[in-house]
């Protein structure tokens, strides 16, 4: 089908709209907008400033995508948002811009975001994550593929979430929580590793035993942080996809991992 644009929706001259575009009722798309190939704003929805959007995006009522970001180090450029293809924004949720001159905010593909999520400025956000309702994720927050997060989390800026991780409702992110595992608590603990997950996206039951391994090493082993990261390193495992992802996400972090629980699930 053709792109449709509603009577009474605002598309500013510039605003580059790809292919069986559909724009609804009172829906508003700025100049420096690109929507992809058969992306659909629903009445109400808006996209602004120097916003990428990919093919098959939906953006439901009242969201706002690529608004200026709340960073008072704002000092103006032209910062913006690059999001993929088949992200799925629903109402009220909130997507701001980078903050220095030419930051983007970086959303992956196939995406969903639930009523009133806000993911904030910087932030680098990958593939096949579910953000339940009311999550807020903070500046400079990097979530790796395949995380699930529970309603009305939170996340401070800067912290890292990896790969396959759960984070339950509630919980309030401050430190790095490693692949693979569920999070939960205020502030949030590592409680075990994210097993229905894991299972629902095929892992195989080998992978999800040197995950428990990992766990165990990393959070009832009785080490400190250094003993157990240097321990997962000379295991026979060492090698594998799970140990390599663990091991490359602790390197790179800066807030620190988050600890374990004193009363841990038996896995």
């Amino acid at each position: 089908m053709a792109t449709e644009i509603h009577p009474t929706a605002v598309v500013e001259v510039g605003a580059q709209l790809g292919v069986d575009v559909v724009i609804g009722p009172l829906a508003y798309v700025a100049a420096d907008v690109q929507l992809g190939d058969g992306t659909r704003l629903h009445h109400h929805a808006a996209v602004e400033g120097n916003t990428v959007l990919g093919a098959n995006c939906e953006v439901f009522a009242f969201a706002n995508i690529g608004a200026k970001t709340q960073d008072l180090k704002y000092v103006g450029g032209n910062p913006g948002v690059r999001a993929g293809e088949r992200n799925v924004f629903r109402e009220y949720v909130t997507i701001h811009t980078g903050t220095e001159p030419e930051a983007m905010t970086v959303l992956g593909n196939d995406n969903t975001l639930l009523a009133q999520c806000h993911v904030a400025h910087d932030c680098v956000i990958g593939n096949h994550i579910i953000v339940s309702n009311s999550t807020l994720i903070g500046g400079h927050c990097v979530v790796e593929d395949h995380v699930v997060f529970g309603g009305f989390s939170g996340v401070h800026q800067f912290s890292r979430i990896g790969a396959h991780a759960m984070i339950s409702a509630y919980a309030k992110i401050v430190q790095d929580i490693p692949p693979f595992m569920l999070a939960d608590g205020q502030p949030a603990i590592i409680r075990t590793i994210n097993r229905i997950g894991l299972e629902r996206r095929g892992f195989e039951p080998e992978s999800i035993d040197r995950i428990k391994q990992l766990f165990r090493i990393l959070y009832r082993d009785g080490l400190n942080r250094s003993q157990a990261l240097e321990k997962l390193k000379t295991h026979n495992a060492a090698d594998s996809v799970e140990f390599r992802a663990v091991l490359d996400f602790a390197a790179a972090s800066e807030r620190g991992l988050a600890p374990g629980s004193l009363s841990l699930i038996h896995i």
